[in-house]
């Protein structure tokens, strides 16, 4: 995010602020995932998501007996996602989070492996659950904002990841970190601060929410 807590101007178009090293340090956690999961807007916005190409990365999953990559699951409430997005050429095994009366649509597509219902109520429980079933025990969450506030204000989330770049973006309209309609100060998440690495001008933070 930026310095005054964006992660995109105010036209929501991809962030191309942060830097390269910033990127290796995604690719690094998304290595340690068995999946990760993107908002549709965010989809939209950069096309694609991030593979894992670091060969000792790729070298490590192999040791510990997982696939190359995590499987990356789109959540799209609409199920209005492009289906010649560069995403469905991407070498990555993908999934679909979709709200139950879109999930016909998308069965038998070829560019999704699994379609999951999402919950009419807006639940994270259940199809966390399956996924839970079907092996996932890490599940990494890439953005953007609505996606980590719903896992947010409903407790589904444990750590937090955030660099901060050295740029200054503004606008009230502007997506940030959480979005959702906001919690009050009385119950607003609270974090404790695990790591933080200055490299360059950036500054690399991890969090663990306070239960």
């Amino acid at each position: 995010m930026t310095v005054d807590g964006k992660i995109a101007d105010y036209t929501g178009s991809a962030a191309r602020f942060p830097s390269a090293q910033d990127k290796a340090h995604l690719e690094r956690l998304i290595a340690q995932m068995d999946g990760v999961l993107l908002g549709a807007n965010t989809l939209r916005a950069y096309g694609t998501s991030l593979p894992i190409r670091d060969r000792h990365l790729l070298e490590q999953r192999q040791d510990q007996q997982r696939p190359p990559q995590p499987t990356h699951f789109v959540c799209s409430r609409s199920g209005n996602i492009p289906r010649d997005l560069p995403f469905f050429q991407q070498p990555i095994p993908r999934g679909l989070v979709t709200a139950q009366e879109n999930i016909l649509q998308w069965e038998g597509f070829a560019g999704f492996g699994q379609v999951l219902p999402l919950d009419p109520m807006g639940s994270w429980r259940s199809p966390l659950e399956r996924l839970w079933h079907q092996g996932f025990k890490t599940l990494g969450l890439l953005g953007g904002g609505e996606l980590i506030a719903s896992f947010g204000e409903q407790g589904f989330l444990d750590e937090l990841y955030l660099t901060i770049c050295p740029i200054l973006l503004g606008g009230a309209a502007a997506p940030t970190p959480m979005g959702g309609k906001g919690l009050l100060q009385t119950v607003g998440l609270q974090l404790e601060l695990l790591d933080h690495q200055a490299i360059a001008s950036e500054l690399f933070l991890h969090y663990r929410v306070r239960r």
